[in-house]
């Protein structure tokens, strides 16, 4: 008799609750991956993240082999390959983590779930982070999810009773449809590759985390970039709460202490905004205040969605923040925030189309915090304060030099620095713009106030506070007065000013 261990967004074999309790069965495991090729053709997936993915397989097969087992690998659909395996190998369980992912593997897990009544199979699942599923009340759930952080981690087991079985080889992007996207400065994949990029933020590089984060060109070296470590789970949050927190009772100086709170606060968002999702599945489709469904045209237009993605829109700053993103796969927060909020508000396109895009160039796509952001940077939750980013402020603020904006729009060498990020003030902007550089494709002001107006009115509508305060209700954080600090600021509206930088 067998378990099969459905390996997910979970590729380690350290902390990891699922193999633990299917190892508790003391029975041959059969460990699995499913490469589904529907999930690859959704509007969500990119080139960019399953070669991340590839490269964490292959480490994640090295860890179970050197444990004596191995990771079968199947392409299909889950239910196909689940029955098929079922059948072979006289398997008793299914055992894996609980997944938070984006609407189609909910509709799969159901599916899944049909499937495992249906063969009077069971499907043990079990958490691996600080999402609850099923949760009645957002009341003490903070100190739920500090409780399992403080767990201790699981181990890896010395060894894992396997069964053989027929493995296939990785499909290749081609193979799944998914084309090269512009990417040329990767972060590498698995296990080795998340460790080492642990260590060298809590050791060296996060000192100035808490000073750089929101810096375009600091920001890359200061944050952790274990956001797609995390999204795979080749790390798991708990191993980075728990490293995290012996650094800090180490009692380190010299801006150490308030980089690594403020990353701390960072992991416990995460999990925040991943409840989100978990218990509104459909905000990955639907505005979650229903007010604003209709606001923004359904088809967007596509000349300043092209421009956006293309990083053409005129104005410098978003226009660099959108050619860095397709070429690395990573933003900082900040930046995320106002490529969006420029998408949703000075462009007005609707947050589906914009989400998208963004979602396939993150190669830390994680759909319970995009989602979530997306909808708070354009204004559609109904309990966050409207923020809409000045792109051409952004750039005089977090880039005072002008380096990372001269080096993602080389045409724009000839700029002197007061007029970069507003080069249409410049004299010689007729040599330049709708020649080599794209003229702004709106006023940047005017863009601004049109779309503040649009949205309050929707907000001072009837009935739109009582629906809001449902959302809050169900949604917002819950922190005690002690731990919001001294401000005494509102849950939601110190929400809307968060940052989220790893």
């Amino acid at each position: 008799m067998t378990s099969i261990l459905w390996f997910k967004r979970d590729l380690r074999v350290d902390d990891h609750p699922a193999l633990d309790r299917v190892i508790s069965f003391d029975e041959p495991i059969l460990c699995l991956y499913i490469v589904e090729p529907d999930l690859w053709r959704q509007p969500d997936a990119s080139f960019r993240q399953y070669r991340f993915l590839e490269e964490s397989l292959r480490d994640l097969r090295l860890s179970l082999q050197k444990r004596g087992a191995d990771l079968v690998v199947r392409t299909g659909d889950a239910v196909a390959v689940l029955d098929d395996l079922v059948e072979q190998h006289r398997c008793l369980r299914l055992v894996s983590h609980e997944e938070t992912g984006n609407a189609w593997t909910y509709a799969r897990d159901k599916r899944v779930a049909a499937w495992a009544r249906g063969r009077g199979l069971p499907w043990i699942e079990v958490p691996q982070c600080g999402v609850v599923r099923r949760l009645a009340a957002r009341s003490g759930w903070q100190s739920t999810r500090d409780r399992f952080m403080k767990e201790p981690c699981l181990s890896a087991p010395m060894r894992i009773e396997a069964v053989t079985a027929q493995s296939a080889p990785c499909p290749t992007p081609a193979d799944l449809g998914l084309d090269a996207d512009g990417i040329r400065k990767p972060q590498p994949g698995g296990r080795r590759a998340g460790r080492d990029c642990l260590m060298s933020f809590l050791e060296y590089r996060g000192q100035p985390y808490r000073r750089a984060m929101s810096s375009p060109l600091e920001g890359a070296r200061a944050c952790s970039r274990l956001s797609p470590h995390l999204a795979l789970g080749t790390l798991s949050v708990r191993e980075a709460v728990q490293a995290t927190r012996r650094q800090q009772e180490r009692g380190r100086h010299g801006g150490w202490s308030g980089s690594l709170k403020s990353f701390q606060a960072r992991l416990a968002w995460r999990d925040h905004f991943m409840q989100k999702l978990e218990d509104q599945p459909d905000i990955e489709h639907r505005c979650l205040h229903p007010a604003y469904e209709g606001l923004r045209p359904t088809e967007p237009d596509q000349a300043r969605l092209e421009a956006w993605q293309a990083g053409e829109t005129g104005m410098p700053f978003v226009d660099a923040c959108m050619r860095s993103l397709r070429a690395t796969g990573w933003l900082n927060f900040r930046m995320r925030a106002m490529v969006m909020s420029v998408a949703s508000y000075h462009l007005w396109l609707d947050w589906r189309s914009s989400g998208h895009h963004l979602a396939r160039m993150f190669t830390d796509y994680e759909p319970g915090i995009h989602w979530s952001q997306v909808q708070m940077q354009s204004g559609t939750t109904g309990m966050n304060t409207i923020r809409i980013y000045n792109p051409v402020k952004q750039g005089l603020d977090q880039d005072r030099a002008g380096a990372f904006t001269r080096q993602w729009l080389p045409e724009l060498s000839a700029v002197p620095d007061q007029f970069l990020q507003e080069p249409w003030k410049w004299d010689g902007a007729g040599q330049l713009l709708g020649r080599r550089y794209p003229e702004p494709i709106v006023d940047v002001k005017a863009a601004a106030r049109a779309a503040r107006d649009a949205v309050w009115a929707v907000r001072r509508s009837d009935g739109f506070r009582p629906v809001a305060q449902r959302i809050v209700q169900k949604h917002a954080s819950r922190k005690s007065p002690s731990r919001r600090g001294r401000s005494g600021k509102s849950a939601a509206k110190r929400s809307a000013q968060m940052s989220f930088d790893f």
